[in-house]
């Protein structure tokens, strides 16, 4: 309410953070679990003292080093700009809250950069167990910033204490982090196993071919019954809202967890069949299935976490809209556009009703709505509605619909925003 709304009436912003932070997160968990996965595949090649799985591990440990280090980092950056252009309340609250525990993370990541350049660029010309102590350094560091990033992630969903006393511990350690953290680092360590099936593919070594094929399956397969586990356990100690929407009562969730479910089932069936039955099938086109079964696995629980919080950025703390629960009752009271920075009318007249209703619109609705865009239309949902329909629908929204944003602001305010979505949209008298 206090910043500029970036206006995107095709797409809306929250897609454009979908798009951007699912790629990202799948990514970031492989720079993870792909550090651990690099560290056991040497020595690996040390035990069994074959030349072939070094080369390998050198050639995976490029592939991992390009595709963390500058998608990974190019793409993190681009997370940054598009929640400050879409949610800069949101974002605000978490740099205020977690300051310490952001510049933590930076150091960490700071060292993981250096460490994965190290480790790479000194693959067989550094003494084997320094060269696998720098391994364990990346490794550690991936880890903590997964660690720190994982808590302030969960505090959006699961603030616990920290509604009470404001305390950084409190909202680092909240009641999401620790089944959340379990999870994130077993989805890390399957997708060291995923991206390994997708760099063995590409040898022309059969025999080492399926013997990589079948030591990455196995970290996928010991990682999926981590993933399922720790899946079922973040689920039960969400709050009861949130757990409510994830076990069916919404039904866009509803659609997201049976994606993320079928992604499962059928990662579990590939890697199976690649680890137990037949490796030799490891070929391109299917370790590309198996990649879009874990991205779909991957995607889904992104989008689910992301809904469960509805109608809230923060839980119980900031709405969707950057309009603080705690500013309801006097926005109410008072009007939203009293304190609304960013409009051009601070008070409603008979000619000026349908602009207003507009600002209403895109200060309340569009972030979770666009009017006929990709993004929750609300033009088609809107047509059947009278204005008193939609005037009554706004004033009820918090109790029919509570995974919405309740509708904030003087009754004058909701008539004009009613007038803007019936006549203003459809000419409804």
């Amino acid at each position: 309410m206090n910043y500029p709304v970036w206006y995107l009436p095709d797409t809306g912003g929250g897609l454009l953070i979908a798009l951007i932070a699912v790629t990202h997160v799948f990514v970031s968990h492989f720079a993870v679990g792909g550090g651990l996965y690099l560290i056991f595949a040497e020595m690996k090649g040390y035990r069994e003292n074959n030349p072939a799985i070094l080369e390998f591990t050198k050639v995976h440990a490029k592939f991992f080093l390009l595709l963390t280090m500058v998608f990974g980092s190019i793409s993190g950056v681009g997370i940054w700009v598009i929640i400050s252009l879409v949610s800069p309340a949101g974002v605000s609250l978490l740099i205020h809250n977690f300051v310490f525990g952001w510049a933590a993370e930076w150091v960490f990541f700071v060292i993981e950069i250096v460490a994965a350049f190290v480790y790479f660029y000194t693959f067989g010309r550094m003494e084997r167990r320094t060269h696998l102590q720098v391994g364990w350094v990346y490794f550690i560091s991936a880890w903590m910033s997964l660690f720190l990033i994982n808590g302030i992630i969960g505090f959006m969903l699961t603030p616990g204490e920290w509604l009470v006393n404001h305390n950084f511990w409190s909202g680092l350690f909240n009641p999401s982090f620790f089944p959340s953290l379990v999870f994130r680092s077993f989805m890390a360590f399957l997708l060291a196993g995923v991206f390994a099936f997708l760099t063995s593919s590409f040898q022309k070594d059969d025999l080492l071919r399926k013997t990589m094929t079948v030591f990455s399956g196995k970290w996928a397969l010991i990682s999926l019954i981590g993933v399922a586990l720790s899946g079922a356990w973040y689920v039960a100690i969400l709050p009861e809202p949130a757990q409510a929407l994830v076990l069916g009562k919404s039904p866009t969730i509803t659609t997201f967890v049976k994606l993320g479910a079928s992604g499962l089932i059928a990662l579990l069936l590939l890697t199976f069949i690649l680890t137990v039955m037949r490796p030799a099938l490891n070929r391109k086109p299917v370790a590309l299935l198996v990649f879009c079964a874990a991205f779909m696995v991957m995607g889904s629980f992104e989008w689910i976490r992301e809904a469960a919080r509805r109608p809230y950025v923060v839980n119980e703390v900031l709405y969707t809209n950057s309009i603080y629960k705690k500013d309801v009752e006097r926005l109410n009271q008072n009007g939203l556009l009293s304190e609304a920075k960013w409009t051009m009318h601070k008070s409603i007249t008979t000619d000026n009703q349908l602009e207003v209703g507009r600002d209403l619109f895109i200060l309340q609705c569009y972030a979770c709505h666009t009017l006929d865009g990709i993004n929750n239309p609300l033009k088609p949902k809107t047509k059947p509605m009278s204005y008193a329909g939609m005037i009554h629908y706004l004033q009820k929204t918090m109790h029919s619909r509570p995974f919405m944003s309740p509708f904030i602001g003087s009754a004058e305010e909701a008539e004009a925003l009613a007038a803007y979505l019936t006549h203003g949209l459809h000419g409804t008298e």
